[in-house]
Parts: structure tokens; sequence; C-alpha cells
């Protein structure tokens, strides 16, 4: 028997038989590889975290990109000099107001104050430079909405005076020791604390109590004020009236009752 003819038809038997098995056996293979790859979260997560770790990656200010931030929400705080500029204000400094310095770790109050008479807020001025006491506020808002600044934030000047003796610890004013107190004269026991002035800017408007209401443009400017001090600062002070700090005060004015309320509230007057 001739076995080489035989040859050839078991190669085309081997063909029909084992191609078959081996596309089988391939095919699982696969199937074995595919599913290690599912299986396998950590090579998933190596991946997934590459691209996280990028994604987090800190813009030139500091701010995390990814978290919603952005350069316009950094720069969205009020513009101190922008809210100013949108004020009447007119600077008078006088040196004999300035009783030490005031930076802004010390500030926390604004005292709000009527100036119990009808002059303007110059003349106000000139009669507290005039009489040597040494007394004055930050500033002074006339009836008309126009500021006069006599003395810079971040001085200490006279403006709230003696307070309720405890008032300095129930204030947390307790440090008088940056205030030069130059022309204070005790005025007794029971008010003996002084340290409201090393710690507030202080605004009188023009206004004498039992007058009437406040012009809308005098309370306008004091919102305005208020916003600009704010910003300043970066931070809100307190607000309080005089008669808060020494019983018996008479600024503000009982008219003022509802609108001190709404500033302490909301910070404007309405």
């Amino acid at each position: 028997m001739n076995h080489c003819s035989k040859i050839p038809s078991k190669v085309n038997a081997f063909k029909t038989c084992c191609y078959p098995l081996v596309f089988i056996v391939l095919l699982f293979v696969s199937l074995l590889a595919f599913s290690g790859c599912a299986a396998n979260p950590e090579s998933q997560n190596e991946s997934a975290g590459g691209e996280s770790s990028e994604s987090f990656e800190l813009n030139d200010k500091g701010v995390d990109s990814t978290d919603g931030s952005s350069d316009d929400h950094v720069s969205s705080a009020p513009d101190p000099e922008e809210l100013r500029a949108q004020l009447s204000i007119t600077e008078d400094y006088r040196d004999s107001f300035v009783h030490g310095e005031k930076g802004s770790e010390y500030q926390k109050y604004i005292v709000l104050h009527d100036t119990e008479g009808e002059g303007s807020a110059s003349s106000v001025v000139e009669y507290w430079d005039g009489n040597g006491a040494g007394v004055a506020a930050h500033f002074v808002i006339n009836k008309d909405g126009s500021i006069v600044q006599c003395v810079p934030l971040d001085s200490i000047t006279h403006h709230a005076g003696f307070g309720d003796t405890g008032h300095n610890e129930a204030y947390g004013v307790e440090d008088e020791s940056r205030d030069d107190k130059e022309g204070t004269t005790s005025i007794g026991s029971s008010f003996a604390d002084y340290g409201m002035n090393s710690y507030s800017i202080g605004i009188e408007m023009v206004h004498v109590g039992g007058s009437g209401d406040y012009p809308e443009a005098q309370l306008e400017a004091l919102d305005g004020l208020i916003a600009y001090i704010d910003a300043y600062y970066g931070f809100e002070s307190e607000i309080i009236d005089h008669k808060a700090w020494r019983t018996g005060n008479s600024d503000t004015s009982p008219e003022f009752a509802e609108y001190l309320a709404n500033y302490q509230d909301h910070r404007t007057h309405d």
C-alpha cells in the first residue's frame, strides 16, 4: 500500500477535526483574558486615578480648578475703592483727632451717633478741632448724603468717650494701651471704661433727636458707607449706637430705632 497517498487525506481529516477545536480554545483564552481585565479594578482605578490626579491641579491663584471655583468667583468680593468712589466723601483730616493706631485686627464695631445739631458736617469738624478736647468721629454725614471724613479708618479717635464700667469686658475691648487718651477727663466711677474708641469706627449723622425723620439721602449714604467699611476690612463689624456704649446718651434718637434694627439685621436702613 502506498502510505504517501494517504497523507493528504489525513491532513484534510486533521483540518476537519482540529481547526474547530483550535478556534474554540483560542476563543476560550480570549474570554479569560477579557474577564481577567474586567475583574481587575485596581488596574482600572490606577488608570482613572492618573486622570483624576491631573484634574485636581491648582490654578495660578492656588484654587482647585475642578471644584467649581473660578477667577471670577475669587475676585467677586466688593472692591472698597469702587464703593468709596460711589460716595460723596470729602477728606478733612485733622492731626488733633488721631489718638493712636488701629489696625484691622482691632476693628470690631461701627458706632452710630447724632450730632444733636443742625450745623453742616464741615462746621461740626471745625467745632471739634477748635474746642481742643480732641473729640471727633471718623465720618460725619450731612442730610443731603454728602460725607466728611476727618480721621483715617486705621486710626483711633475719641468718638465714643467713656462707657459704663464693665463694658470693656462685655464688648471685648479691654486693651486701652494703644490710645494716648489726650484730652480725656474722667466722668465718674460708673463710667470708667474707654476701650470702645480703640476698636471702632465712629459715624455721626447731622440730626437733632425729636426733629423728625432722617432724610432718605442721608440713610442711603449711611448704607453705602457701611458697605465701604465692610469691604475695606474684609469683614462685617458689629453695628451699635452710642447709647449702647454709655447708658444715658441720647444718640441715636428714638426715630432711628427701626433703622438701627435693620442695620443690625441686614446692614441697610430698609
